[in-house]
């Protein structure tokens, strides 16, 4: 536990001691697939980190429209915003498969942050890339058209792996649509034309990019 905390940004660079203490603090708890964790207009005031499983991040409209903010792997977390405000959830967060998060209340996280200034610095500085990363999306969604949207989220999630760059994230075609806010139609022609052209491959959801992807249709 100690080890998967010290990968949140808010506690990155913290004493094993000063670890060790929101440790203490926190509650392991395990939902199966599908589960919902969050509700957006929820009043719940905790920070959850994934230590095992996949959750998303989304929005729906009124007519029941989905759009996917992020997927959340294991080792990230969720739900910073709620242990500095209490207005209600700004969105819903559902796991993918079975998971497991490590969750700590916003009066255990006030403790720590009252008893470690290092924590607060670091929270600004991880809420500062949250905000970097939302403005390069929204600029992304009103400027690109839908190929470089998807080319974007691609590479976005793309991690190197023995000099090939892999989505090890297991998306089906609807989860890209949702997240570029487009069709599912358009997102298989769009992969159809990029596995066409030798510039990606899909296998069991896996997405592996072969070469530089084209600049844009």
């Amino acid at each position: 536990m100690k080890e998967l905390m010290s990968q949140v940004p808010f506690f990155s660079n913290l004493s094993d001691e000063d670890l060790e203490t929101i440790t203490k603090h926190a509650i392991r708890r395990s939902f199966p697939k599908n589960a919902a964790i969050i509700n957006e207009g929820d009043h719940t005031d905790s920070l959850y980190v994934v230590e095992k499983g996949r959750a998303k991040a989304f929005l729906t409209d009124r007519n029941g429209r989905e759009i996917v903010l992020g997927i959340i792997p294991q080792g990230s977390y969720f739900g910073e915003i709620a242990l500095l405000d209490s207005e209600p959830r700004s969105a819903n967060v559902m796991t993918l498969e079975p998971s497991s998060f490590l969750i700590i209340s916003r009066s255990d996280f006030q403790q720590c942050l009252r008893d470690n200034i290092d924590i607060a610095m670091n929270m600004l500085s991880a809420l500062t890339d949250r905000i970097r990363d939302l403005t390069g999306s929204i600029k992304s969604l009103a400027l690109s058209n839908v190929y470089r949207r998807i080319v974007n989220t691609l590479l976005k999630m793309a991690i190197e792996k023995d000099g090939v760059l892999i989505v090890e994230e297991k998306l089906t075609q609807q989860d890209i649509a949702n997240m570029v806010g487009s069709s599912r139609e358009m997102v298989n022609k769009i992969f159809h034309d990029l596995v066409e052209g030798g510039y990606i491959s899909s296998k069991s959801k896996q997405i592996t990019i072969h070469k530089k992807l084209p600049s844009g249709w």
